[in-house]
């Protein structure tokens, strides 16, 4: 399993490296915004750039509405790396704009919305085979997929789940098994060679915090309020200095969910970028090898934190629900 997984990560060095060579006129190597390429990389975009020349960029759907021009869909690859117009809209920066600046709202399947799409189709197929394996398998021992997924399954169940929510946890149980795949899949999907970093746009962290401030809110009983309104037990004049912090804290935890998901995976994306680009700075062979190898190093670490960051976001989502719903003592 190691050895694959080393052969795995050489070959995703390999790649990103011949994926990003720069040849000007005659040869001679042009200069390059490391910057601009590394925040091109995490930004989310309008066509999606799997390798350097024409053939590796893959256009993606535009879908407009205004009242003045109704719904307009066309792809990305009609504005011509951006110096055309089509439509009456433009691309200015990454951003679709109205030539005669009339409001419009985007609909277009972006990189991370076509991420977000393949994230959810890898997890219906990934699930759909699992459920049905154990139809075929019913009262024998987990095989392939099962003897995978399972083992998973159960941790999320009796060390993050059951511990926090309590005795009503199986209520909550689908939700959280979706949120750890989700983050899990999608931080580990995006360390792959083309792929968009989509758990690290804040976006999307945004409205998985949202989600699990609703549930905590919708999950909330009268004792929850009570010490947050009025704390028991607390000098009355201390009160009034600790009700207002109890009432931010409402919003400061989704909000630390949030920063923490999108903080973590757009660093480390960063950080191998940064690494990698240090062949092209110094034009050396020898950095080149150099820096490959701690790429290798860090990508393990990576995967690493893809896992700990979607067990971290699950728990601190089942402690906050747990939380809302624990009866007085």
């Amino acid at each position: 399993m190691l050895r694959k997984i080393i052969v795995l990560l050489l070959i995703f060095v390999g790649f990103s490296g011949t994926s990003m060579a720069f040849s000007g006129e005659e040869g001679e190597s042009e200069s390059f915004n490391t910057g601009e390429m590394i925040m091109e990389h995490i930004s989310d975009a309008h066509e999606w750039h799997l390798w350097n020349g024409h053939y590796g960029t893959l256009p993606l759907p535009v879908i407009l509405y205004s009242q003045q021009n109704g719904i307009v869909a066309f792809l990305s690859s009609k504005f011509e790396h951006g110096h055309a117009s089509y439509q009456g809209y433009k691309m200015e920066e990454g951003h679709i704009v109205a030539e005669d600046g009339h409001s419009f709202i985007d609909f277009s399947i972006t990189k991370n919305v076509a991420q977000l799409m393949f994230n959810v189709v890898l997890m219906f197929v990934v699930f759909f085979t699992a459920a049905k394996g154990y139809k075929k398998r019913e009262g024998r021992a987990p095989k392939g997929l099962q003897s995978l997924l399972e083992p998973i399954i159960i941790f999320v169940r009796d060390e993050i789940v059951k511990p926090n929510i309590g005795k009503n946890y199986n209520k909550y149980l689908p939700y959280f098994l979706t949120l750890f795949f989700f983050i899990w899949f999608g931080n580990l999907i995006g360390l792959m060679p083309g792929a968009a970093n989509l758990t690290g746009n804040i976006a999307i962290t945004c409205v998985l915090a949202v989600i699990t401030l609703v549930l905590t809110m919708f999950s909330s009983n009268k004792h929850y309020w009570k010490h947050i309104f009025w704390p028991p037990g607390v000098p009355v004049p201390i009160k009034f200095i600790i009700v207002p912090i109890e009432i931010i804290g409402i919003l400061t935890k989704p909000f630390s969910l949030m920063i923490r998901l999108f903080v973590a995976i757009t660093a480390g994306h960063i950080v191998l970028l940064s690494l990698m680009f240090m062949t092209f700075i110094f034009a050396s062979w020898g950095v080149g090898i150099g820096s490959s190898l701690v790429v290798l190093f860090i990508n393990i670490i990576e995967i690493l934190v893809a896992t700990i960051q979607a067990y971290v976001f699950t728990l601190f989502s089942s402690m906050y629900i747990g939380m809302a719903m624990e009866e007085h003592h």
